[in-house]
């Protein structure tokens, strides 16, 4: 099969059997039944036998070792529930992704394999990938993602003063790497001490096999909670300034190759795998972008076609000839309207991915199309570009992103479990395992 790189994490990973060809369910040789509630929508026998389809074929082609059925079975159902939670809740706070943004994320994965969208479609095809379900896996991925930018990202705050800690504690740490994997048993937000217990022992039961020597990504697949879980609980690279506390703490204590404790957290239970380490390299320059932008901000008074409409035209203008200043004065609804839109010199990581992505792709001078971000939509400018020697601005902004990235997955977690919590889940697989 020939290799689909593609810019969302999931696609690589499976399809979801909500989003199956009408095809894929006349397959099904046996009855269909309930498996999981959640909230107001189902999710059946069949729709998890598909994901399992799909999923046994990735573990068996990355050489996987398999787990046990009703354990894989387990973690793909909790993971079934938990998109269906999220999904649910974007729609019913209006988040949604229109056919023009989808198509557009959809050409950035064609040009990422040098394909041409026609071409990608037909190699999909050729693969044995129904497009029309590709298509909706796309959309399902964008909406998670901004679901998490909007909920989560967006939300983190993070002061001067943190940041004043971290350079004075931690910021003349070394810049080794390490790579780590990890089992996450999720404990619900108001466990009892026996659900505690129970989770304490299963992660003891998963920890003794790991150090007996039982391969871990196949551990992982089967009791790991993680969104990761399938992909062997591999975080990939971080250097310690750049994981949580926990952690960071943990891993500064083990050689390749070792195993944590049982760790304890707010979130549940972890166990932590050294994979490797290596010594890292402190970038000595960082590329700045000095733009400006135009903002119409969505809510319940303004849909996201009326203010991509009045976008549209603000843009028309703009091309004909009109000062994108002004127009900023004029329509934005950012604090930077008064400047017309100017945001300054931004660095790598100041603005949320969606902006950052469209703005990183603009040459000096070029207005956007429309952008959507949490925010609501947007036209970018950018004015210039510069290459920065590290500074103390430099040295405050990578400790910016250190701190946030150690709280993102902190913050993300909570927020999976008080929206797990809070969702009505019933879940009828439990009762046949």
């Amino acid at each position: 099969m020939r290799a689909i790189k593609t810019l969302f994490s999931l696609v690589a990973i499976c399809l979801s059997s909500l989003l199956m060809s009408p095809t894929s369910h006349a397959t099904a040789l046996e009855a269909d039944y309930i498996v999981a509630v959640v909230g107001d929508t189902v999710i059946t026998r069949n729709e998890l036998r598909s994901r399992l389809e799909v999923v046994l074929k990735q573990l068996t082609k990355q050489g996987t070792p398999l787990p046990p059925q009703e354990d894989l079975e387990r973690q793909m159902l909790e993971r079934m529930i938990m998109e269906t939670a999220q999904f649910a809740y974007a729609r019913e706070s209006g988040l949604r992704i229109d056919d023009a943004q989808l198509d557009q994320a959809i050409g950035r994965i064609a040009a990422s394999n040098q394909m041409t969208l026609a071409q990608f479609r037909s190699t999909l095809e050729k693969d044995g990938i129904h497009y029309p379900s590709f298509r909706e896996e796309i959309r399902g991925e964008m909406i998670m993602a901004r679901l998490r930018e909007r909920e989560v990202e967006s939300r983190l705050v993070i002061s001067e003063s943190e940041i004043d800690n971290y350079l004075a504690n931690e910021g003349a740490q070394g810049n080794d790497e390490y790579r780590i994997a990890h089992i996450l048993l999720r404990a619900p937000e108001s466990a009892s001490p026996e659900q505690l217990l129970k989770l304490r022992q299963r992660g003891e039961q998963a920890l003794t096999k790991a150090r007996s020597g039982e391969n871990f990504a196949e551990l992982t697949a089967a009791y790991s909670d993680a969104q990761d879980a399938l992909q062997g609980g591999d975080i990939g690279w971080r250097r310690l300034n750049g994981l949580p506390t926990l952690y960071a703490e943990t891993v500064a204590r083990l050689q390749p190759g070792q195993i944590s404790d049982l760790l304890r957290s707010s979130a549940g239970f972890h166990i932590i795998k050294l994979i490797d380490k290596r010594g890292g390299n402190q970038p000595t320059s960082v590329r700045q972008t000095r733009a400006r932008h135009i903002l119409i901000r969505t809510n319940e008074v303004t849909s996201e076609a009326e203010a991509r409409h009045r976008l549209e035209t603000v843009r028309e203008r703009i091309v004909n000839g009109m000062d994108f200043a002004e127009q900023a004065r004029i329509f934005s609804q950012d604090g930077s309207a008064a400047k017309g839109g100017e945001l300054g010199w931004l660095n790598p990581g100041d603005t949320v991915p969606d902006f950052e992505r469209a703005m990183d792709a603009l040459q000096p001078g070029e207005v956007s199309a429309i952008v959507q971000s949490p925010f609501g939509m947007h036209l970018i400018q950018v004015l210039e570009r510069r290459d920065r020697d590290v500074t103390d601005e430099r040295q405050r902004m990578t400790a910016r992103q250190v701190i946030r990235e150690r709280k993102l997955e902190i913050a993300y977690q909570d927020w999976l479990r008080q929206l797990r919590d809070r969702t009505y889940v019933e879940n009828r697989l439990e009762k046949e395992l």
